[in-house]
């Protein structure tokens, strides 16, 4: 028999879920009514407060909902899983076929009637890498059961008659490179220590790569690896200026003393941001503004360009200079604007006698971690067609074995890497593609220090999530996977090496015409 504390209970129950929603909402209507800044809520109070809720939630519904796997922006889901499970499986295998629409105009690399075997490829298998990988024992909607293990990889380096060499004719100490992919430019400041330490930790397992610093200087993370790095000299001179601001041939000295300091790079701009860069204050730690040299707690922002440099002899001058003191590889980072730009600049090396040791090109489809709408929008030409503009000037004025093109802007997939050594890349840089190995989820917040992962992020209790002994395989497995993917393309091309990829490879596919059925 129902007591009548039991009714009374399911009365009161009843009256809270009535009245407290009732609460809120009357609330919400004042509030919304009341308020004279949004006039969608003064029209439709909490009505409208729902389309904001969906507005701030869209980029979620559409990434995880309703976008295919080809059309996520600015990596798809097809390429971003492609990441995710070299690092964790590394294996770059699927099933069933390609979802890439192959009616669209694009570029496709050739394939030989005869393509070249396993035991033809000049590749280098040894040492093996020690590392770990996953593997699934099951796997449902609900559940998930898999496995870490130690494991044994094949490292896919380049045969040592095949080695790049970066300043092996103008430098005191020649940069010697086993493999043709390393990490682009990321700081420490941008990216947290624990991101920064999982690539140093995961590139230096791959071994026969290297890691570009960012224009942040060399931090001790760079270092916690065994990994050679290529320290970034941007307009700031953040790591090589005094206490005023000015660049600083003592600081310079003292960076290129480090042993795993290889090369130097003078960054006069990036793809998505070619005004310069931007740290904001509250990323700014005392130990960065130690490494940086700079005040801790403002916001560090670079100039457009280096102060004092206004012309491609300048550049080349300062070039020559840094090359002289430090005895390493220096070479520049530039965006492409048009031809004539780059026809001048590589027309002034020819007179002057001064060759960078390598030039990296950025796409304007680069990635940053804080710009601007309309300089990552519209400015600067993407990696595919700024390449052939450097690679044919630099033929033209008898330069192209001077020095070595690196190419950077979305080239995360062994495919898009193939095509730009084929445009005339001797290397490759990628930096989103390391980022989303370490679990990086393109959460797209880069700029505001709450990355949810603890990848773009200097907050502490954010960085806890970022296992760096659990990212640093990752790393090193994405790595490896690329490496020989890129050995299996080159194979089915006939070559026995992806260093000798060409334009010969690459066939452009214009979209076909569209018939009606009267014509047909």
């Amino acid at each position: 028999m129902v007591t009548k504390w039991v009714i009374i209970a399911l009365v009161v129950f009843l009256i809270l879920i009535v009245l407290i929603p009732g609460v809120i909402l009357f609330r919400l209507y004042r509030r919304d009514t009341q308020q004279k800044q949004h006039a969608v809520l003064q029209n439709y109070p909490v009505l409208g407060r729902v389309r904001y809720i969906l507005e701030k939630i869209g980029p979620e519904l559409r990434q995880y909902l309703f976008l295919n796997d080809q059309e996520g922006k600015p990596f798809n889901r097809d390429q971003f899983e492609f990441v995710v499970k070299a690092g964790k499986y590394n294996s770059s295998i699927m099933s069933y076929g390609s979802e890439r629409n192959f009616a669209d105009d694009g570029f496709y690399l050739t394939n030989s009637m005869f393509p070249a075997l396993d035991d033809e490829l000049r590749i280098g298998k040894t040492p093996a890498i020690k590392t770990r990988t996953y593997e699934i024992d099951q796997e449902n909607l609900f559940k998930r059961k898999e496995k870490s293990k130690e494991t044994e990889i094949n490292p896919s380096y380049l045969a040592d008659e095949d080695n790049v060499i970066l300043g092996f004719h103008t430098a005191r100490q020649p940069f010697y490179l086993k493999g043709l992919i390393g990490q682009s430019a990321m700081s420490y400041g941008s990216l947290g220590e624990n991101a920064i330490t999982a690539l140093s930790e995961g590139l230096g397992i791959a071994g026969g790569s290297w890691m570009n610093t960012g224009e942040g200087s060399v931090s001790p993370y760079h270092l916690k690896g065994d990994t050679d790095l290529i320290m970034q000299i941007s307009p700031g001179l953040f790591g090589v200026r005094d206490k005023a601001g000015n660049f600083s041939w003592e600081a310079f000295r003292k960076q290129s003393e480090v042993e795993q300091v290889k090369a130097f790079e003078l960054k006069l701009a990036q793809g998505a941001k070619t005004k310069g860069g931007h740290v904001n204050g509250e990323k700014v730690t005392e130990e960065i503004a130690r490494i940086r040299h700079v005040e801790p707690g403002q916001d560090i922002d670079s100039p457009n360009r280096f102060p004092g440099i206004s012309s491609p002899e300048e550049l080349l001058f300062f070039l020559d200079q840094l090359r002289d003191v430090s005895g390493k590889p220096i070479g520049i980072k530039i965006v492409v604007g048009d031809e004539q730009q780059v026809d001048s600049l590589v027309s002034k090396m020819a007179d002057s006698g001064i060759v960078p040791d390598f030039v990296t090109i950025d796409g304007s489809e680069g990635g940053t971690g804080a710009s601007f709408y309309a300089l990552a929008e519209s400015v600067g030409l993407p990696a595919f067609s700024a390449l052939p503009l450097v690679d044919e000037a630099l033929k033209r004025y008898g330069l192209r074995d001077n020095l070595k093109i690196i190419a950077s802007g979305k080239l995360m997939t062994p495919d898009k890497i193939a095509i730009a050594l084929c445009l005339g890349a001797d290397l490759i840089n990628i930096a989103r593609g390391f980022m989303i190995s370490t679990g990086c989820i393109m959460a797209q917040v880069c700029h505001t220090n709450t990355c949810p992962v603890g990848v773009a992020t200097t907050d502490q209790h954010l960085q806890q999530g970022l296992v760096v002994d659990e990212k640093k395989y990752r790393v090193a497995n994405y790595l490896t996977v690329l490496r020989q993917d890129l050995f299996d393309l080159a194979a089915v091309a006939g070559l026995d090496s992806p260093t000798k990829f060409n334009r010969d490879h690459l066939v452009y596919r214009s979209a076909f015409r569209q018939f009606s059925q009267e014509q047909v």
